[in-house]
């Protein structure tokens, strides 16, 4: 990025515009993305540790809208599906990364990431493999440009195909990388979009302990494999508001404060998406995880709108 104090005022002022209400994930994310390839992104290192903590707050804030029960059997009825898609999704991976010829590790955590949440899942897979910072980047720049095109693109198709809110919710859930991107498409889809995609998304977050386990075992590795703690969270969160809904004058403040801090996010990872970030990526690893996207999200819209997925 150029420097110049002028441009770094405008960073600013749309950051803080992301805070008004009337400002939607659309709008932030677009906006951010125009700003981070037409200009770049000034505090690169800042703006994505910010985004990562925000995110994570902001899905624990989540859950002060949603009930336990509810979420509970939510999360019982997707286990099922979201084993199925991970385990249909690594083997496709791992095929197209032979296809493509795209580096062994690069492709595990492009098949990682694609199969349960995105950069979550590959900063918890990294150490275990043993990757390297450029493989690593390399998958984190793959998925996180699709991440971005799908947050646009999904509202856009789902309205096409006449989904309802539930099956949107369903198919975001399934079938976008990142818990954010997902949150974001679905807050712009409908308030029920919102709750069933968090939900099953989460749900599929989950998996990233148990894989990550299972490969430590399987490469005999020494590498740690965090917690997602944020998940955590937000059913506590949820478990609060359910025992303790007298108290529903705060919990609904908190979640809307939540809801725009998502959009607060999205500017966030949308500056993010610079052309340096784009010029890393490469070919074989983009045409990797461009196949492996359409195809878990053909098959996964193709399952919901046949009630296969329900």
């Amino acid at each position: 990025m150029k420097n110049y104090p002028g441009l770094k005022v405008l960073f600013w002022i749309l950051l803080l515009g992301c805070c008004w209400p009337v400002i939607t994930a659309p709008i932030a994310l677009v906006a951010g993305i125009s700003f981070g390839i037409l200009i770049g992104n000034p505090w690169a290192a800042t703006t994505s540790t910010w985004s990562r903590r925000l995110l994570q707050a902001s899905v624990v804030g989540l859950g002060f809208g949603m009930n336990l029960p509810e979420l509970l059997k939510t999360g019982k009825e997707a286990f099922v599906y979201t084993a199925v898609s991970i385990s249909f999704t690594m083997l496709a991976g791992y095929l197209l990364g032979r296809l493509f010829k795209t580096p062994q590790r690069t492709s595990t955590l492009i098949s990682f990431g694609t199969a349960i949440c995105g950069g979550s899942a590959i900063a918890a897979m990294a150490p275990v493999i043993k990757a390297e910072p450029e493989e690593t980047g390399v998958a984190l720049a793959t998925i996180f440009t699709l991440n971005s095109i799908a947050l646009l693109l999904f509202p856009f198709v789902g309205h096409l195909l006449g989904m309802g809110q539930r099956q949107f919710g369903l198919w975001a859930a399934l079938a976008i990388h990142d818990t954010s991107s997902v949150v974001g498409a679905a807050a712009a889809y409908g308030g029920l979009a919102l709750a069933i995609g968090t939900t099953v998304k989460l749900t599929r977050a989950l998996w990233i302990m148990p894989a990550a386990l299972v490969a430590t075992w399987v490469t005999k590795s020494e590498g740690k494999v965090k917690i997602p703690l944020f998940i955590v969270g937000f059913i506590a969160a949820a478990a609060v508001r359910t025992l303790l809904p007298q108290f529903d004058q705060l919990w609904h403040p908190l979640n809307n404060i939540a809801k725009q801090s998502l959009v607060v996010t999205l500017f966030l990872i949308g500056i993010g998406l610079t052309r340096e970030v784009l010029g890393r990526t490469g070919v074989k690893p983009l045409a990797q995880g461009i196949t492996l996207w359409m195809l878990v999200s053909v098959s996964s819209g193709i399952a919901i709108m046949a009630g296969w997925i329900n």
